[in-house]
């Protein structure tokens, strides 16, 4: 079935086998178009069951397969026994603290001494550094975890080894075929692990690692040798969950069941500094996947961005009421000043866009842009253009860069190998992001560097993204019920994606602008179904005639259900992503 894009992007429905429909309708009593979504899915999956009941005792797969997992675990045991003081380097964004806080909380909840130090991000940059390390061992650390960052810091490293402290590096960033001298380097995407747990953001490794230590306590009894009792450490996830959802990593495997069961953890609001977020955004229903993407990730992200880098792990971490309500206040705050800035920003960085729109990949750069915004810069661009970009802010001869990739163009290894060849001064990342450091006269380089190998890729450049659609379905169909069929295939992220829909033959009664820049429509079908939709960012885009009242041409809407679920009102919602006529 062809639609024609007022767009430009190709609808293409995915492909599916009509057995694997029947089969999943009759096996798991699955409506057809449920059937229908798992059977797309089916290819990514390893374990129908477990897809469908996603439990952390189902999945759990032994610790001890990640490299280094036995000296990371002997080593912090013996800091245990030693009642050593814990020294925690922990990343700036949401998955470094909620990392940070998840050991933090861990070792606490057994009586441990712990000291936290999270860098400032325009002063120190992202990960490790000397500075930083002499504070924590000044302070008494005589071990030093690193969460979310680690992997490439030999300098730092080295000058931990040299005062007789220990490193533990957790991290789950690219590395290369060098490893500084930590004393361990828990990482499943190191270049030489086996444990095909590469998908696991960096929080999800730290659940490993304490899965692994818990394991050790309590063989070696220390918990009834100490009279500790021991943690339940499933109580943790919903920190887990949040770094899972906001560090986009595929919710596949493990991080499926991580969130599922996270979520339910994040209801109990067990988690003073998240409760008090949680109220603050007003979710008054059980939390989803969104929700920690979309309300609570920007705000823990937005300290570190706006100049408060330490917010993040000092909220998730927090036992005081009245410092968390006023720490989450400010990040709120922070978050809209992170919006403006973003927002003056972007029209300066998409004036540049001219000059570089032949490119494959992007390469951006100007002076003193702000560099806590220079990342989400680069994702909207990559978003808009489907083109891996890279967005360079400039202080002096000094840039700081941020990177957003596409599906096939590993960027975490591209920055690697700049790294490599000195053409960026340092840097890491994974598949789909990074950042760096580079000096400006490199600039030119760097880009050549990465266009050159951009196409040694079997990537096809293309200015649109296809739009990749599940099914059509009924204006009737947007309803409690279905949404509810629909949900038994969540959580749904990078990996498990969200199924979208096409509705045909609609008409416009009725819209209005929200925001600034976001379009509110109300539509009916010719079964006289009335539909409310919303296109986010519409206002002056190709969408906008299609959706305003004045418009008497029948539309297709293609995009996905939303629950809008205010003081217990649960009304369906259709999130238009792209319009046919």
């Amino acid at each position: 079935m062809n639609f024609s894009s007022v767009s430009g992007r190709k609808w293409r429905f995915k492909n599916y086998s009509d057995a694997d429909i029947k089969k999943f309708s009759q096996n798991y009593s699955l409506s057809e178009i449920v059937s229908k979504l798992l059977a797309i899915r089916k290819k990514n999956i390893e374990n129908i069951d477990f897809y469908l009941n996603p439990t952390i005792k189902n999945i759990l797969p032994n610790p001890f397969q990640i490299k280094d997992m036995e000296n990371a675990t002997k080593r912090s045991f013996y800091a245990i026994q030693k009642n050593e003081t814990i020294g925690i380097f922990g990343d700036y964004d949401v998955d470094g603290a909620s990392s940070t806080a998840l050991l933090s909380r861990y070792f606490l909840s057994i009586n441990q001494k712990i000291i936290t130090y999270i860098p400032d991000r325009k002063k120190e940059g992202y990960g490790p550094n000397i500075n930083g390390f002499n504070k924590l061992i000044n302070t008494g650390a005589k071990i030093i975890f690193t969460v979310d960052c680690g992997t490439s810091s030999f300098d730092p490293i080295e000058e931990a080894q040299n005062q007789k402290v220990d490193v533990i590096v957790l991290d789950h960033h690219q590395s290369g075929v060098k490893f500084p001298n930590a004393y361990a380097i828990v990482n499943p995407n190191r270049y030489d692990d086996t444990s095909n747990l590469n998908y696991l953001c960096a929080t999800g490794v730290c659940f490993m690692f304490l899965v692994a230590l818990n394991k050790k306590l309590r063989e070696e009894n220390w918990f009834n040798i100490n009279k500790i009792k021991e943690p339940e450490i499933l109580n943790f996830l919903d920190l887990v969950s949040l770094g899972t959802v906001c560090d986009v990593v595929p919710l596949v495997g493990l991080n499926r069941a991580i969130v599922k069961q996270g979520l339910k953890v994040l209801k109990r609001r067990s988690n003073l500094g998240l409760k008090t977020l949680y109220d603050m955004c007003k979710i008054d229903h059980m939390p989803t996947t969104y929700d920690l993407g979309f309300k609570l990730g920007p705000r823990i992200n937005a300290g570190g961005r706006v100049g408060k880098s330490h917010y993040g792990a000092e909220l998730l971490t927090s036992e005081d009421p009245q410092k968390a309500y006023k720490i989450a206040s400010d990040l709120n705050k922070s978050n809209e000043e992170r919006k403006s800035i973003e927002f003056a920003l972007i029209e300066k960085v998409t004036s540049k866009i001219k000059t570089v729109e032949e490119d494959n990949v992007f390469v951006l750069s100007g002076e003193n842009w702000h560099e806590g915004i220079i990342g989400i810069i680069a994702s909207r661009i990559k978003d808009k253009y489907n083109k891996p970009t890279i967005i360079i802010s400039i202080d002096k001869n000094i840039g700081k860069g941020s990177a957003r990739s596409v599906v096939g163009f590993n960027i975490g290894n591209e920055i690697i190998k700049a790294v490599q060849l000195g053409i960026l001064e340092k840097g890491g990342g994974h598949k789909m992001a990074g950042g760096f450091t580079i000096k400006k006269g490199n600039i030119s380089k760097f880009k050549i560097f990465l266009n050159d190998n951009f196409k040694k890729t079997k990537i096809t450049p293309s200015k649109f993204a296809d739009l990749q659609l599940d099914a059509i379905i009924a204006p009737s169909a947007l309803n409690e019920s279905f949404y509810d069929e629909v949900e038994n295939l969540a959580p749904f992220g990078s990996g498990n994606n969200e199924p979208k829909f096409v509705i045909e033959n609609l008409k416009v009664i009725s819209s209005n602008i929200v925001g600034n820049n976001h379009i509110k429509s109300v539509l009916t079908g010719g079964d006289g179904t009335v539909i409310k939709s919303v296109a986010f960012n519409a206002k002056d885009s190709v969408l906008e005639p299609f959706l305003i009242k004045e418009n008497k041409k029948k539309i297709n809407i293609a995009g996905k259900m939303s629950l809008n679920n205010w003081k217990g009102d649960k009304k369906i919602e259709f999130i238009i992503e792209d319009i046919s006529i």
